[in-house]
């Protein structure tokens, strides 16, 4: 058992956090923004009491039902993905972690729609100890990403969307711009993480977030300068921790 006055989180001594968690096992909807605001400000600091919320966290998302699930392990991803790859609560926590993992993979074979569906896959990462993946998926449900040209610098927008796949360096909401079509690497020909992230989302049968995949590990040209570039190393190139 944590002794929790000796822990802190985003408000300083965590000796309150069981009583939070208490009203979160009760309400996890209702709470779960009360909770991120002391364990996981932002979703991108966690604090020592945001690692010992885990054992607790794993329990809930085994005991309540589908609807509250999910914010039960959206709130485990996002302290987890605050925890870098190889660091010790990975160890420290290593049955809660497997067991908030096992219970993520079931249930992300049970989710319809996309955007709850991106999201826990984003956790399911973190639980591995995938970086920044676990963070960066979520424009598979936005279909916009925004990175920098490698060769000229200039801020770009990556659209994955249903219709329209295509870089540009103007915003495209506002008036017509030049377009550049995306090219997307082939699914037989995709590798690593993003093969298995293709075969698993087909496998559940998320259609629009396994169409987008090929785009987001595919290739992008610069609509100012002509550069050729991989949009996923831009994307990670952007990324900040």
């Amino acid at each position: 058992m944590a002794d929790w006055s000796t822990l802190s989180d985003a408000c300083g001594s965590a000796g309150h956090v069981p009583a939070l968690l208490d009203q979160f096992d009760a309400d996890p909807r209702g709470v779960w923004s009360e909770l991120m605001d002391h364990l996981c400000p932002q979703l991108d600091t966690a604090f020592s009491a945001s690692f010992a919320a885990l054992p607790r966290l794993a329990a809930l998302a085994s005991s309540c039902g589908p609807q509250d699930r999910r914010w039960v392990l959206l709130a485990a991803g996002a302290i987890m993905a605050c925890a870098p790859s190889g660091d010790d609560v990975f160890k420290v926590f290593s049955a809660p972690i497997a067991h908030l993992h096992r219970v993520t993979d079931q249930f992300l074979r049970e989710i319809g729609d996309a955007e709850n569906y991106v999201y826990l896959l984003q956790s399911l990462l973190s639980f591995e100890g995938v970086e920044i993946w676990d963070r960066c998926l979520e424009g598979l449900r936005t279909g916009e990403y925004e990175v920098e040209c490698p060769h000229c610098g200039v801020n770009m927008f990556i659209v994955i969307g249903e219709d329209e796949c295509f870089s540009a360096s103007d915003d495209y909401s506002l008036r017509e711009v030049e377009k550049v079509p995306l090219q997307p690497t082939a699914s037989e020909d995709l590798e690593g993480l993003a093969k298995r992230l293709h075969d698993r989302t087909l496998a559940d049968g998320q259609q629009l977030v396994a169409r987008r995949l090929p785009y987001l590990f595919g290739r992008a040209a610069c609509p100012d300068c002509g550069t050729v570039f991989p949009v996923a190393d831009r994307v990670t190139a952007n990324w900040t921790p």
